[in-house]
């Protein structure tokens, strides 16, 4: 996935600061915020293992989980004309409207 750096096991979404000419690390999904900066990849990887240990010794620690519990649920508002072309999309794939979007979702996030 462009942008996103796994360091073990966990993601981190990579952006380039132009104002301080370094790379930044935010990791995503955490129970807390854990970012990391360097001006090259290499370094990056080894400030976000940095980064990633801190913070996970501090949740051991405090007794809370890194990982953020998802539901897998989420409410989702699209216009009306929208909704009849998902709608329809899915009929026409022979899948609810649940199992396209899903579909959907899982191959925009995995190309």
């Amino acid at each position: 996935m462009m942008n996103m750096m796994e360091i073990n096991g966990f993601r981190a979404v990579i952006k380039y600061d132009p104002e301080i000419e370094m790379f930044r690390g935010e990791f995503v999904g955490l129970n807390g915020g854990a970012d990391f900066y360097a001006r090259d990849i290499e370094s990056l990887k080894q400030e976000g293992a940095t980064s990633l240990e801190v913070f996970v010794d501090a949740c051991k620690e405090r007794g809370i989980e890194p990982r953020k519990d998802y539901s897998g649920k989420f409410n989702v508002r699209v216009p009306a004309n929208l909704h009849a072309d998902i709608a329809s999309a899915a009929s026409a794939d022979g899948k609810s409207l649940n199992q396209w979007i899903v579909d959907v979702l899982d191959q925009s996030v995995h190309a």
